[in-house]
């Protein structure tokens, strides 16, 4: 049995691929990312997750979907749109001290007629402490152009590791997807061993 993935990230992509899941196919969700006004971060980010995993249509497969939020309080930081969007974000970032890195997940059995949908889903939140940036580090690590494919701006996993000075909680969820989570939900269903 095998894994859709219905996101387009590489990264999550990658992460699966290193832990021996094997994927089906990797089939993007189109759906529109817009929080609603009120709407609290993690409720946000579960309600992505959620509506990504609905997205898909393959009868009889378990598809996975995830989103990954950057948080400070409830000030959501998603992908930046331009490099003044992505300057203004980190230089905030590396203002406050520690933030949050929210992941949702959900993994879904597409019923066949006759069968039961199923449902797993989860979060994880880990916290990261930027180093105190200057204009210089953040406008060097904006010409890489790694910032904006990620939420918050950065990637911890690539170039944006040098603007981080401490995390606590799981590294893979703030890469984007909480691995050791996701992987004993994938041997509760038997999509692993």
């Amino acid at each position: 049995m095998g894994l859709i993935l219905a996101s387009g990230s590489p990264r999550r992509k990658e992460l699966l691929e290193c832990s021996a899941v094997p994927l089906l196919a990797v089939e993007p969700a189109n759906i529109l990312e817009i929080r609603n006004p009120g709407e609290e971060p993690l409720v946000y980010c579960q309600r992505l997750a959620h509506d990504k995993a609905l997205d898909s249509t393959a009868e009889g497969h378990w598809v996975l979907a995830a989103d990954t939020i950057v948080v400070d309080g409830d000030q959501v930081f998603e992908k930046p749109a331009d490099v003044d969007q992505a300057f203004a974000m980190l230089q905030h970032l590396s203002s406050i001290g520690w933030h949050e890195v929210i992941s949702a997940w959900a993994l879904r059995y597409i019923a066949r007629e006759g069968e039961s949908e199923l449902w797993i889903r989860g979060h994880s939140i880990s916290k990261v402490r930027f180093r105190n940036l200057t204009a210089r580090e953040i406008n060097a690590y904006i010409s890489t152009g790694e910032p904006f494919d990620k939420a918050g701006g950065y990637g911890v996993q690539g170039k944006g590791a040098s603007l981080v000075q401490e995390i606590e909680g799981s590294y893979s969820n703030i890469v984007g997807l909480p691995l050791a989570e996701v992987l004993e939900a994938l041997r509760k269903v038997q999509v692993i061993d």
